[in-house]
């Protein structure tokens, strides 16, 4: 064999001749970058690496505080409906009780016997599993 297109592997040719320079290439390998097989002396640019490490673990730590704030967010929304519709009918019921007189309760234009809601069927049926599946759901309903 011609020994002219054989050479000998050093630190520009191979990063796992070193074990600092093996443990940066299975670094690199783990966040999707091959370029540890290229010809870059990677011991002669320590700088270089360190930035490297740096900007990929402080992408994700600031990634995941924007998912956090973005899902702290959502959270608050939903809270606040919940607390606008929980206020909503204390102040309704407080009306009813203290500031109308007693015939004006018995009005039915008012205060009919029935009321139509209009509810999610498919909302509905999952907090219905979810009530037969914590043993909360009664056989009140059997049409349900």
């Amino acid at each position: 064999m011609n020994s002219f297109f054989i050479q000998k592997p050093d630190e520009n040719t191979n990063m796992f001749i070193d074990f600092r320079t093996s443990l940066l290439a299975m670094y690199n390998f783990l966040t999707g970058d091959s370029s540890a097989l290229s010809n870059w002396p990677f011991l002669n640019n320590q700088s270089l690496v360190i930035l490297i490490v740096l900007f990929s673990l402080l992408v994700v730590v600031y990634l995941m505080n924007l998912f956090i704030g973005l899902l702290n967010m959502a959270i608050n929304k939903d809270d606040d409906r919940v607390s606008y519709l929980k206020q909503k009918a204390e102040i309704l019921a407080e009306i009813e009780l203290f500031y109308l007189l007693p015939n004006q309760r018995r009005w039915n234009s008012w205060f009919p016997e029935v009321i139509y809601y209009y509810a999610n069927v498919d909302k509905a049926r999952e907090e219905i599993k979810r009530l037969i599946k914590n043993g909360e759901w009664t056989d009140s309903f059997p049409e349900m």
